[in-house]
């Protein structure tokens, strides 16, 4: 028999397993970790989602599918899936201006770009109000009208973005955009194929984290929107009412929907991200 014997005709070699690198202390240290997030983040979800499932399918689909409830949902999602869009671009753009030119009061828009996360958020509802209500000094009065949602949405979730676009933009090297330049490439070809794909997963990460942040907000919306039933009305205000007429059950039904929608944006997001740098 030839030495050269075809694959088919050689044993399978078996992978062996990847040996772990734990340490001990290592060890105690995810223990710890895991402990930590599952008292803080698993344990809680686990205990809404049974209280949405503990009365049954039948009160779970007619609290979701409830005429108000539902339009607090839609309004909810839309407008944080639009806000998700507007940050996506605008982010991606506040991001390359700071880090690719050098203006005067540079310093101070970066200050600026952290504000949403530093106020309490009914500080920041309180600001939209004296801002774009019925006293407005702009002369933008958005007071009891949808559009104060996607204004509040837009004003919490600026800096998600921003914030994880600007390090990834600075660790880029620019002697592959020089390359593609010299080679005939023009701007918008060298964004696309050179530095979008580089961009791309933190621009997913941070339009994950908006959408998930505006489908959660109550503080900033709660006084400009006026919470009107089926015109300004959103989800956290409506859990809340659920909560204060002891009817957890809605609520946890609410909130249950709520993280699966989330989930699933987080899940597309992560797809076309991947899909997107493979073909970059």
């Amino acid at each position: 028999m030839s030495a050269l014997a075809p694959e088919a005709d050689r044993p399978a070699t078996r992978r062996r397993p990847a040996r772990s690198t734990l340490t001990p202390a290592s060890g105690l240290g995810l223990g710890i970790a895991v402990l930590w997030f599952s008292l803080l983040v698993l344990i809680p979800l686990c205990a809404v989602i049974v209280t949405a499932v503990d009365g049954g399918w039948q009160i779970f689909w007619a609290t979701i599918t409830n005429e108000q409830t539902f339009a607090a949902i839609r309004l909810t999602v839309l407008a944080a899936a639009a806000v998700t869009v507007v940050n996506a671009v605008m982010g991606t753009a506040i991001a390359w201006v700071l880090v690719r030119d050098r203006f005067w009061g540079r310093g101070v828009l970066e200050v600026l770009i952290d504000i949403p996360f530093a106020l309490p958020t009914i500080v920041a509802g309180l600001v939209l109000l004296s801002l774009y209500g019925t006293d407005s000094p702009l002369g933008i009065d958005v007071a009891n009208q949808p559009a104060s949602v996607f204004l509040a949405y837009l004003f919490v979730t600026l800096p998600f973005v921003v914030r994880m676009v600007q390090p990834v933009l600075e660790e880029l090297d620019t002697d592959v955009e020089e390359a593609a330049s010299s080679l005939g490439a023009s701007r918008l070809t060298t964004f696309r194929r050179v530095i979008l794909p580089s961009l791309t997963p933190a621009i997913a990460a941070g339009s994950a984290l908006s959408f998930a942040r505006g489908v959660s907000e109550y503080g900033a919306l709660v006084l400009l929107s006026g919470n009107l039933p089926f015109k300004t009305e959103v989800t956290s205000v409506r859990i809340l009412g659920s909560v204060e007429n002891n009817n957890l059950a809605a609520a946890a039904s609410v909130a249950t929907l709520l993280l699966v929608i989330s989930l699933s944006v987080i899940v597309l997001l992560d797809v076309l991200q991947r899909r997107v740098s493979r073909r970059g």
